[in-house]
């Protein structure tokens, strides 16, 4: 064996290192959306002795490095890596839980910055953002990047994230998760009271409850694309089942495949509320309201990530578009700037039982898969541009 190739062998295996140390340290300190901020501390720090120049935030946990030349006018290209994690029971109490692969996400774009650092004669020749975005479990964190202009420069943005067995396996990678359109509808039904003996005296919550999840359950969009309305949460009455109740509390899941769908099913939902608002004069409230928008692809970055993949994993291993009824608020970064070039990599890595379950668990010889696909595909970008 040359020394060249037990150079670059010594090389792949200290970064490697690095990424699975990595990763081991934020798994074992997760901080949930918002709260982010030793996570932020320890990002920045890394993030600065690899060579970036930092930018942090007064109104955010979010952090972003700035990596090569900024000054040439190059095209801009952003990786992000979502930071915060779950809160949820584990063995019986409730915690901070990284069970969605943020951990994961993280400690491989860090790989990549190791993988730029090893190529200096490439620092000049790109401008890359490494993007770390809070808050991403209550879809709001891309959008307050967003809003704090962190994508003014970005031409192209690439995300990650790891898939369940079920949908792609360890080896293998989809170019680009086509994530649905999500959103959840609080509401609040005002009313009084009555006796269990005079049920005309007013209005019983739970028998209006019934009556709108009845209605919802008639509403019907293109049956092409996928979509589904749901009661998720209902509250109404107390302890004496002697009392009627006239107030409640309820919540709906919503969901569609696309946009589009999503605004006719939101549409539908507060025309029910309407109706029920004039047949009963009810006091209904909508108390909050929050989503995230469906995948707006990109051809180009798919073409590129696709080919990223193959240079890496092997063009046999490149998977058809995942197409799924989950959602990511990564997608606001592109409803936000329409002229952005982005697409999220789908990574295969042996992930049981899945996403958001306690003891989720994978092959951490992926995160070395999902840095070397993440790092090929900036370079592909400017091969793309030269």
């Amino acid at each position: 064996m040359s020394k060249g190739i037990v150079e670059v062998n010594n090389v792949m295996k200290s970064i490697e290192e690095k990424v699975l140390a990595t990763f081991d340290y934020l798994h074992k300190n997760p901080e949930i959306s918002w709260e982010e901020v030793n996570t932020t501390a320890y990002l920045k720090n890394t993030l600065e002795e690899n060579g970036c120049e930092t930018i942090i935030f007064a109104d955010s946990t979010g952090v972003v490095g700035k990596y090569g030349d900024f000054s040439k006018g190059l095209p801009v290209v952003a990786i992000r890596a979502d930071i915060d994690a779950l809160w949820q029971e584990v063995d019986g109490e409730f915690q901070a839980n990284h069970s969605c692969g943020h951990d994961a996400h993280m400690a491989m774009v860090l790989g990549v910055l190791e993988k730029l650092q090893k190529t200096p004669e490439i620092a000049d020749k790109v401008a890359v953002k490494l993007l770390f975005q809070p808050a991403e479990e209550v879809g709001a964190g891309a959008l307050k990047m967003v809003e704090d202009g962190v994508m003014a420069d970005v031409d192209y943005l690439y995300g990650v994230h790891l898939r369940p067995e079920a949908e792609t396996v360890m080896g293998r990678a989809t170019p680009v998760i086509v994530h649905g359109a999500t959103k959840t509808m609080h509401v609040k039904l005002k009313g009084d009271d009555a006796h269990g003996a005079r049920p005309h005296l007013n209005d019983n919550a739970i028998e209006i409850g019934t009556e709108i999840v009845n209605l919802i359950s008639k509403i019907h969009l293109d049956p092409t694309v996928p979509h589904s309305v749901k009661m998720t949460k209902f509250e109404a009455g107390g302890k004496s089942a002697n009392i009627i109740p006239g107030s409640a509390t309820f919540s709906f899941d919503l969901r569609a495949q696309n946009n589009e769908a999503m605004e006719i099913l939101d549409e539908k939902v507060h025309a029910v509320l309407d109706s029920i608002r004039s047949l009963y004069k009810a006091d209904l409230e909508v108390t909050g309201m929050h989503g995230i928008a469906a995948a707006e692809t990109n051809e180009e970055a798919i073409s590129i990530m696709a080919q990223a993949i193959g240079n890496v994993l092997g063009t046999e291993n490149v998977d058809q578009p995942l197409v799924t009824p989950g959602g990511d608020d990564f997608h606001f970064y592109t409803i936000k700037n329409p002229e952005l070039k982005a697409t999220m990599l789908g990574l295969g890595c042996s992930l049981n039982p899945g996403l958001h379950h306690p003891k989720m668990t994978f092959d951490h010889a992926a995160l070395m898969n999902g840095a070397n696909i993440l790092y090929e595909a900036i370079l592909q970008t400017y091969r793309l541009n030269a």
